[in-house]
């Protein structure tokens, strides 16, 4: 069964999904949605499209293990996440994973400006990657 990483933000979300297997990150890409409820229900349909049978959500962490705001709302996304799509959601800690994925890009090439279209794809690869490590 896959599983499906996410990286939520305000107005871009990144999603990767992995292999069948669930061993691999393939598919990654960004998705435009200011409306939470919304991007619930888009998340829902493609993790079912996809036969995602996990989904793992970033949580946004200060670098001393705090808590945030951001921490917060990535909570509130979880649980419209479970009522919209039905799968177990993992909180999965997300430190660095934008700043890893901005570097990644740059070593790749990536002008600054593709940046911002493509970063949050790559930081749901590392979150995915992340925890498909460690299961």
């Amino acid at each position: 069964m896959r599983t499906m990483g996410i990286d939520f933000g305000d107005a871009r979300i990144g999603l990767a999904v992995s292999d069948l297997t669930g061993t691999l990150v393939g598919e990654a890409w960004t998705m435009e949605e200011w409306n939470m409820e919304r991007a619930a229900m888009r998340i829902a349909e493609e993790a079912k499209k996809r036969e995602v049978g996990t989904l793992v959500l970033g949580l946004p962490k200060n670098m001393d293990g705090s808590e945030g705001p951001r921490a917060e709302k990535s909570r509130q996304f979880r649980e419209l996440l479970i009522r919209e799509s039905g799968l177990p959601v993992i909180l999965w800690d997300e430190r660095r994973s934008s700043i890893e994925a901005h570097a990644i890009l740059h070593a790749a090439g990536k002008r600054e400006k593709i940046h911002r279209r493509t970063v949050d794809a790559v930081a749901a690869s590392l979150i995915l990657e992340g925890y498909l490590g460690k299961k």
